[in-house]
């Protein structure tokens, strides 16, 4: 696919994709959901790709969705505003369930749509919902309409760091380098499809996925490489 609204770049195994409306304070639309889908179902099948960065253009992370194209949607039928309600929430599963690990550089206003891009998220860096603020914050915080600052979004659960403006490209580009290095690829996609399906499932039936996972484990290469490595104290660049 040949993105319009979206920049994607990689660099070692750490792939940014980075929301590409800057005039439009990075608003979501039909196309833009599309591409971003797009880029992480590509990033998530790359096996060369370690941890993925979620980013936006210019001053803002995301705005939400776009008024104008809300504007067009009105004047559509049910059937096809719920087919463009559910590319979103697809969009969003996409992100929340991707093998590898994903973490939004919140360099701006991160509003409506915006921030459930940013929930969606494993980690989330911002500058000075669900499941990540528990569903009393989260019930509190929709219902409120809040608008949050960095430091109380992080007190609520929503962010996982709060660095300096100058320093948060640098911040979270060594943070994800350094992720690539220090953790087994094969560990963090079985780790994360542990935590996607964890929810789904009771309590003996959780315990018994994850005991399958652990015995798909014990039989990668990764798994190898780690205990040899373990046995002869030496360090290990994944």
């Amino acid at each position: 696919m040949n993105y319009t609204s979206i920049l994607l770049s990689t660099r070692g195994r750490v792939t940014t994709i980075s929301l590409n409306r800057p005039d439009r304070r990075n608003a979501l639309n039909d196309v833009m959901i599309s591409e971003l889908t797009d880029a992480f179902g590509t990033a998530n099948r790359d096996h060369q790709i370690r941890v993925v960065i979620l980013t936006g253009e210019g001053l803002s992370f995301c705005a939400g969705m776009d008024l104008e194209y809300l504007r067009r949607t009105s004047e559509l039928g049910q059937a096809e505003n719920l087919e463009d309600a559910r590319n979103l929430m697809k969009l969003l599963e996409s992100i929340h369930a991707l093998k590898k690990p994903v973490a939004a550089m919140v360099n701006g206003p991160a509003l409506g749509g915006g921030c459930g891009l940013a929930a969606a998220c494993d980690f989330v860096f911002v500058p000075y919902l669900m499941k990540r603020m528990g569903e009393s914050s989260a019930r509190e915080f929709v219902l409120r309409g809040e608008i949050l600052k960095a430091e109380a979004a992080k007190a609520k659960g929503l962010v996982s760091e709060v660095v300096d403006d100058g320093s948060l490209t640098s911040k979270v580009l060594e943070f994800a380098y350094q992720l690539a290095r220090s953790t087994s690829g094969s560990s963090l996609m079985l780790t994360k499809e542990l935590f996607s399906r964890y929810d789904e499932m009771d309590t003996r039936n959780a315990m018994e996925y994850a005991a399958n996972l652990n015995a798909l484990a014990r039989k990668t290469d990764d798994f190898r490489r780690g205990i040899d490595a373990f046995l002869r104290k030496e360090d290990i660049d994944w």
